[in-house]
């Protein structure tokens, strides 16, 4: 990383600064974000787009990757968070397996919230995600 901040400060920014976009994005019922921090310092925020036919929904985490790769820039952290309503705590997502196949792009030592069913912020590897991903088939070592 090319940012002086440690791994942990870099996990409460991505959580604080996506419970905060949410609480301005949705003040009143559900809300929930994706967000992801780049080898260049980038914090970049999205959500799942309001749609008609929930087959053509995306995951909230997607316009933030697309965004790093409009930026050229390597993911090495992603969140998604999401409450029920404005009086309910947040939820750490972890990222479902279309996600994780997106985030292995940038290599499987990036990190990733993972639910917590007492609510602690934690983050994985996504080789410790998924120890048995199908690309080890094709390395002589993973990442």
């Amino acid at each position: 990383m090319s940012s002086n901040i440690d791994s942990f400060d870099i996990e409460q920014k991505l959580f604080d600064a996506a419970a905060e976009f949410v609480q301005q994005r949705y003040p009143q019922g559900w809300g929930g974000a994706g967000v992801v921090y780049t080898d260049a310092g980038s914090l970049l925020i999205s959500v799942a787009p309001e749609v008609i036919n929930d087959a053509t929904n995306l995951c909230m985490e997607t316009g933030a990757y697309l965004e790093a790769h409009k930026l050229n820039e390597r993911v090495t952290h992603s969140l998604c968070i999401a409450r029920d309503d404005e009086n309910s705590a947040f939820k750490v997502l972890t990222p479902c397996g279309i996600c994780q196949e997106r985030l292995f792009y940038w290599g499987g030592d990036v990190k990733a919230g993972v639910y917590d069913p007492s609510g602690r912020l934690i983050f994985k590897t996504l080789n410790e995600i998924q120890p048995h991903h199908w690309s080890r088939a094709y390395q002589s070592t993973h990442d």
